[in-house]
């Protein structure tokens, strides 16, 4: 059988099948490049579990190994490149990973996690060779270079949580997000019919260790030619729209705002016309946010709402949220939707409650090497929580308002931050926001707000922050004080660790 690539090669023998910030390939250097690291691995120890680890920033070699991995039947780790040597030796131990893939930015951190794991095999690129690290170019040039055996069976990622409320849990990558397939042969030939493949050449503008800006690098074996930018910068993401004719992307809604907070003369630079589909995942877009978008890029935004541990349970495109604005879509199989009361009973449609899912498939939420957080995931087989406060209007779409623990108790009266958030949000001397719950010695907590200000020189009074608050919403439900920060700890998915800027008030 010939590869994916070398058919392609022979087909489109001048395109660009994937390029970076620093060079391009050709489908001929992706299939030579592919079958050696798909070589590389068979000839090496995977372990029981047949895993890999990649430990690196965007870049083509970064995808190389994810594809590759898969290539060779692995079950690849993708590790935040953020991480610190402890918190990745973790992952590999508990991953059961045996080669693990660097890069210059992560080496040294990549083995030192490496030598307390029972990794054997570190391999980087842009790194300096070494008794505990092998330069890629050298491990390449090592390996086979014909056609890998394409009749193993694939094996989805092991996707580790951000551990906000601990250690990392690993997740496999759900059914819902894999091609399936007996062989990988098959897997191929299924992903090829991923509706993101009809949408033209892919953006990759998100680190590749989140699952969306992954999966749309990996669209290459479905022959959708790729552009990966590493760090965001929004206008390097207009001009690469502009200049590469992207049709599609995975982006999160942090990325609009920075967008949109580019100078008209900047924007209008640029041609978006060539875009056909941009799925945002992370957080619930601001409705201000997400219409102004849609004015400016046209109705080409896909809602995925979901998680690692379950991928995509509710959906929404640009035409039905422009009628159901503020929604996060409804349920898609094989997930339903579904609003609870603290004794986990329905409520009736648009009343406040805890959102719930039920897998019909009984799988719901799987996490690897711990039966009984799994179990602890569930209030039911295969029905369990995201940990969001929604409701859901009578036509079944689902509008989310906050989050379990992010819920503060002031005074015997239950307060959402999201609340508080929204409506701020809109004052315009604020560019970012977070509530949350602080010590109060008499009503047991209060919320205070946490604000980015547009003009760090000349923010606006603290009152006229609250007051802008009290005239939109129940005063109750306003924050009684201000602070004024430089960072909200957002990661790279636009989410706020709560828990983390709770933590030195409550000190």
């Amino acid at each position: 059988m010939t590869t994916f690539a070398a058919k392609l090669a022979q087909e489109r023998p001048e395109e660009v099948a994937i390029r970076d910030e620093a060079r391009a390939m050709g489908w001929a250097e992706v299939d030579e490049t592919l079958n050696r690291v798909a070589n590389g691995l068979l000839s090496l120890d995977l372990g029981p579990d047949h895993r890999v680890a990649v430990f690196a920033e965007n870049a083509i070699e970064t995808a190389m190994a994810n594809l590759g991995g898969l290539l060779a039947g692995a079950s690849v780790v993708p590790v935040n490149f953020h991480l610190t040597a402890d918190e990745v030796a973790y992952i590999l131990e508990d991953s059961g990973a045996r080669v693990l893939f660097v890069d210059g930015a992560t080496a040294e951190r990549g083995v030192m996690a490496a030598a307390e794991s029972e990794v054997h095999s570190v391999v980087g690129w842009n790194v300096s060779p070494g008794a505990d690290l092998t330069p890629w170019d050298a491990w390449l040039a090592a390996s086979i270079p014909g056609e890998p055996p394409a009749d193993m069976p694939p094996r989805p990622n092991l996707l580790y949580t951000s551990g906000t409320t601990g250690r990392p849990k690993g997740t496999p990558l759900p059914p819902t997000m894999f091609a399936g397939g007996d062989t990988v042969a098959e897997h191929i030939e299924n992903m090829k019919l991923s509706p993101m493949a009809e949408f033209g050449r892919h953006l990759v503008v998100g680190p590749m260790y989140h699952t969306g800006p992954l999966s749309g690098a990996r669209l290459l074996a479905a022959g959708v030619s790729s552009v990966i930018l590493g760090k965001f910068d929004a206008e390097k993401t207009l001009r690469a729209i502009d200049e590469y004719q992207i049709g599609n992307s995975v982006m999160v809604p942090t990325h609009f705002v920075r967008l949109l907070a580019l100078p008209d003369a900047v924007r209008s630079q640029y041609n978006v016309s060539s875009l056909q589909r941009i799925s945002h995942t992370g957080a619930k877009c601001p409705v201000d946010v997400k219409r102004a978008m849609i004015e400016w890029w046209g109705p080409v935004f896909v809602d995925a709402y979901g998680a690692s541990e379950v991928g995509t349970t509710c959906m929404i495109t640009s035409e039905e949220w422009l009628e159901h604005p503020g929604s996060v879509g409804k349920a898609i199989e094989p997930f339903e939707a579904m609003i609870l009361d603290d004794d986990n009973q329905p409520l009736p449609p648009k009343t406040e409650g805890r959102l719930f899912f039920r897998d019909t498939t009984g799988r719901g939420v799987v996490y690897h090497n711990a039966p009984e957080k799994t179990a602890e995931a569930h209030i039911a087989p295969g029905v369990f929580t995201l940990g969001e406060i929604a409701y859901m209007d009578e036509d079944g779409y689902v509008y989310i308002t906050d989050r379990f623990s992010d819920m503060i108790v002031s005074g015997g009266a239950n307060i959402y931050p999201a609340e508080a958030e929204q409506v701020l949000i809109h004052h315009p001397g604020v560019l970012d926001i977070a509530c949350i719950g602080i010590p109060h010695a008499e009503m047991g907590e209060e919320l205070k707000a946490l604000v980015i200000p547009r003009d760090a020189e000349n923010p606006p009074e603290p009152r006229e922050v609250i007051d802008w608050c009290r005239e939109r919403l129940s005063h109750y439900k306003c924050p009684r004080s201000v602070d004024y920060v430089d960072d909200l700890g957002r990661n790279t998915m636009g989410k706020i660790n709560k828990r983390k800027l709770k933590a030195p008030y409550w000190e």
